[in-house]
């Protein structure tokens, strides 16, 4: 019996070494990018209104918890960020201040377009315009469907990437995960 338990622990060990790459965050260039914290469902309500929480799906307790314990973690290594930008939406938002990582601004291009995939490439194009422009190290709280047409690689709730931008293209430095 404790064979299966070995082998499945084997396979699972790239992972946990890949889900806490703090280290990436020292390689020159690098930013973080982050999928909001849990906010239980998928999508929005057809009634969604920007800028009207009532309308959206939001953070949970756990999400909001979530959302502190990744802040800490960062704030024990002493990371800073030059600035913290997020999507419009609440959750986006709510998240990056539950970070306590510094001032929050908004930047629409990673506003989600789950529900409009026809603005997927312009999006995608202003974020790694946005990247490129920026100087020192970014905090980014954005969406699954943001973050997949620009690393290329999905993320749970709360997962942060560590990115940078390489001759225009995002290349994956490694990923932190703080489990909710």
């Amino acid at each position: 019996m404790r064979f299966p338990a070995f082998v499945v622990f084997l396979l699972l060990l790239p992972g946990l070494a890949w889900a806490n790459d703090w280290e990436a965050l020292d390689r020159p260039g690098s930013i973080a990018i982050m999928r909001h914290a849990l906010a239980p469902g998928t999508g929005d309500p057809s009634r969604f209104t920007l800028g009207d929480c009532s309308t959206q799906r939001n953070l949970d307790e756990r999400g909001r918890d979530q959302a502190r314990r990744i802040g800490e973690a960062f704030r024990e290594r002493g990371l800073e960020f030059a600035q913290v930008l997020s999507s419009q939406w609440c959750r986006t938002r709510e998240t990056a201040e539950l970070l306590e990582l510094g001032p929050v601004s908004d930047a629409p291009s990673l506003n989600s377009f789950f529900q409009d995939f026809s603005t997927r490439e312009s999006q995608t194009r202003e974020t790694l315009d946005l990247i490129g422009s920026t100087e020192g190290r970014l905090m980014l709280v954005t969406h699954q469907v943001n973050i997949s047409a620009l690393a290329g690689r999905g993320t749970r709730s709360g997962e942060v990437l560590v990115i940078r931008q390489t001759d225009g293209n995002i290349e994956v430095l490694g990923s932190i995960l703080i489990d909710p």
